[in-house]
């Protein structure tokens, strides 16, 4: 295993300050607020009577266990995140980049990293570094043609066209 792929493996998701502080927020009001104002929903709906038929309970319940699994997706995203600025402009592949990059003679385009980067309404696909093709490319520069291998076990060529920090 290279250097860089050694580095992918064990590496923990990048995020920029924006996005940290911007998860931070999501954490401190699901953890807080979030919390409070579903254990009213629960509160009032069980005042209603019979649990077993009551739709407004359920519905409160499930997005309870749903609001406090993004809290466990926060702590576990926020304790193990590298927080930094966006990568220099100098069309070197790492996480932050917004790469393009020719495969099976089409182009595309993605951000490398965490998903978590992405601001409200992009749409971006996104690998993580530690993926199969992140790995590959990492380190790699824009013009630059390299293989990776795919999970079934297949050999796939991959040129690096751009690589750009993604300012979401």
């Amino acid at each position: 295993m290279s250097d860089v792929t050694e580095a992918a493996a064990t590496s923990t998701n990048f995020l920029t300050k924006d996005a940290f502080e911007r998860l931070s927020a999501e954490l401190r009001h699901l953890s807080g607020e979030g919390r409070q104002d579903i254990a009213r929903r629960i509160e009032s709906a069980r005042e209603e009577g019979d649990l077993k038929e009551n739709g407004g309970y359920h519905a409160a319940k499930e997005e309870q266990g749903k609001m406090e699994a993004r809290i466990r997706q926060l702590e576990h995203l926020l304790e193990h995140a590298t927080v930094g600025e966006a990568p220099p402009d100098d069309g070197v592949v790492e996480p932050g980049m917004l790469v393009e990059v020719e495969m099976f003679g089409e182009t595309e385009t993605f951000l490398l990293g965490s998903r978590e980067i992405l601001g409200d309404g992009d749409d971006l696909v996104v690998y993580s570094e530690r993926s199969p093709l992140g790995m590959g490319i990492l380190g790699k520069s824009a013009g630059e043609t390299t293989t990776y291998e795919a999970p079934n076990g297949k050999q796939i060529e991959v040129k690096i066209i751009s690589a750009k920090p993604y300012s979401g």
